[in-house]
């Protein structure tokens, strides 16, 4: 199997995610929706004071990023499965692996990286100082691949079960919670003029570990699943 061959396929399975995407354009809109919707929520539930947003912006935008993730995950390998394209991927003379990362950064372009995007205007909604906004985008580039590299194990392992809603949070949210903490403590640190570059290199090397490790493991469980 060639290299230029491969990255064809890779390239294939990002055309066909994305065409899938604008023709189904509510799995595109509906994670950022409800991401802005829980944000914009909070100021109305807590009052219009400048000093008590600005302390709970970091995880107010964090909480409300994992569940947004959280609600799209399940779109990742779902169609595949139901229409046999994940048969026939995990079939081919191609590496699972390499075509599993493909679907991967797919899912986090039209959720993660615009999270990100949207996150900025956010963080000025909640009054966060302009470093701590920039910190804010910081830990979410590094942090939402991560979210979405996660939780692709957790989708594969249960894409064969009709109704795996409940069960794919119960999976993922757990493992989200070391990602939390470190954002947020940096986004936090930032906002008070403390250092937080130790909490950028924890969620770096995560993210490191997590395309390290993770790709392998969603391809194994989608076996698993389709065995």
């Amino acid at each position: 199997m060639s290299h230029n061959s491969l990255t064809s396929a890779c390239a294939a399975v990002l055309r066909r995610d994305f065409t899938l995407i604008m023709r189904h354009r509510n799995d595109l809109i509906n994670p950022i929706t409800f991401f802005v919707i829980i944000v914009s929520l909070f100021p109305l539930a807590l009052g219009p004071d400048p000093s008590t947003l600005r302390q709970l912006a970091p995880g107010i935008i964090w909480v409300a990023a994992l569940i947004s993730t959280t609600m799209s995950m399940d779109a990742i390998f779902r169609s595949d499965f139901e229409d046999g394209t994940l048969e026939q991927m995990i079939m081919s003379h191609h590496s699972t692996t390499a075509l599993v990362m493909a679907k991967i950064f797919a899912h986090w372009l039209v959720t993660g990286f615009l999270v990100t995007i949207v996150a900025a205007l956010l963080g000025t909604l909640l009054h966060l100082p302009l470093k701590a906004i920039w910190v804010l985008q910081l830990t979410l580039l590094f942090g939402t691949p991560i979210l979405s590299m996660v939780g692709a194990i957790a989708v594969a392992l249960t894409v064969g079960l009709p109704r795996s809603g409940v069960l794919l949070a119960l999976l993922i949210l757990p493992l989200y919670i070391p990602v939390l903490i470190f954002a947020t403590a940096a986004v936090n640190n930032a906002t008070l003029g403390l250092a937080f570059n130790g909490q950028l290199y924890f969620l770096a090397a995560l993210l490191v570990l997590s395309l390290t490790l993770a790709p392998i493991a969603t391809a194994a469980s989608l076996r698993i699943s389709m065995g």
